[in-house]
């Protein structure tokens, strides 16, 4: 953006140079946004208006881009989704005239937008279903069977946002592609917008990486102290893992014994509860190892509320 000081600092100064910005300077003067400035600070003369031309030219033609927004990527101002703004003082018959930069709608909302993603921690859970913002209109309308699932989500998060966190959860059950997972990130954004971090974990990726974790004693540790330490944790797909005893009792159940009567934990599956104990009890290594199955279900089944999702299965044939 060419200001009014580069015009006349142009060497030599023209005629034609100094004419046009004589009439830039006259085109400003007498712009709405000026004038109802003016009115604002009656106590500014003319002689002050002069001497900080060049503040109130940029401060015109950026309010102007931002009437005429092309989005905030493509932002023609001096700083990306701000605008100059501008104040006057007077002390003792002294004008000072001040400028300042000033965050748009668009600018805050990003960062806004920002700031909740940053508290959310996703393992192998695709980043847009938590950043691509959700739709009220479609969580009620897109499949009026799971309206009563909607409901009971809704409710914890208001009761959440109401009375502060829980210590119980959610188990969230359905058949592939009713949009468990969808509920799941919907809740821990609006529950993040609080100040709650949150993290989601897709299990059947997350058992086979933790098989690499083995060589890196550190980002296990770190891992697993996330997990326990988070406001809300999302154990996603639960039961299409294939189990092993570490998971299932030095992972799983070390931050379920954590969490419980601390912070609530939820799961997504396409097993009730009875079923995901029989899933616990058996992995490829030791076989049938009932009593394991039910140690590791005492710290699911007393801390969640069942919610069971109806529907279509709105992936076609992929699984949810």
């Amino acid at each position: 953006m060419e200001s009014l000081s580069d015009l006349f600092k142009k060497v030599p100064i023209s005629a034609a140079h100094r004419e046009q910005a004589l009439a830039k300077s006259q085109q400003i003067v007498s712009d709405p946004l000026i004038l109802k400035w003016r009115k604002q600070y009656p106590f500014v003369q003319d002689q002050d208006f002069k001497l900080n031309m060049n503040r109130f030219y940029q401060f015109v033609v950026e309010s102007n881009n931002c009437k005429n927004c092309p989005g905030l990527e493509l932002c023609p101002n001096d700083y990306k989704g701000h605008y100059s703004d501008l104040t006057a003082e007077n002390f003792e018959g002294s004008t000072e005239i001040n400028d300042q930069k000033v965050s748009c709608k668009l600018y805050i909302a990003k960062q806004t937008q920002e700031a909740i993603r940053s508290r959310i921690h996703s393992f192998y859970v695709d980043d847009r279903a938590l950043s691509e913002g959700y739709s009220m209109e479609e969580i009620f309308n897109k499949d009026e069977e799971r309206e009563e699932a909607v409901g009971q989500v809704l409710e914890y998060i208001l009761l959440t946002k109401k009375s502060g966190l829980p210590k119980n959860g959610l188990y969230v059950v359905g058949s592939f592609g009713t949009g468990k997972t969808f509920l799941m990130c919907y809740m821990l954004h609006e529950l993040a917008k609080t100040g709650l971090t949150g993290a989601i974990i897709y299990m059947p990726d997350f058992s086979e990486d933790l098989k690499a974790m083995f060589a890196e004693p550190q980002k296990l540790k770190e891992t697993i102290d996330l997990l326990k330490e988070t406001d809300l944790l999302i154990f996603d797909d639960i039961g299409a893992e294939n189990m092993n005893p570490w998971l299932r009792d030095h992972v799983m159940g070390t931050i379920l014994n954590y969490r419980m009567n601390r912070k609530p934990t939820f799961f997504t599956s396409n097993y009730e509860l009875n079923a995901l104990e029989k899933h616990f009890s058996f992995t490829s290594k030791d076989g049938e190892e009932e009593f394991k199955g039910q140690r590791i279900m005492d710290r699911i089944r007393p801390f969640v509320e069942v919610v069971h999702v109806k529907g279509f299965n709105k992936r076609g044939s992929r699984k949810d």
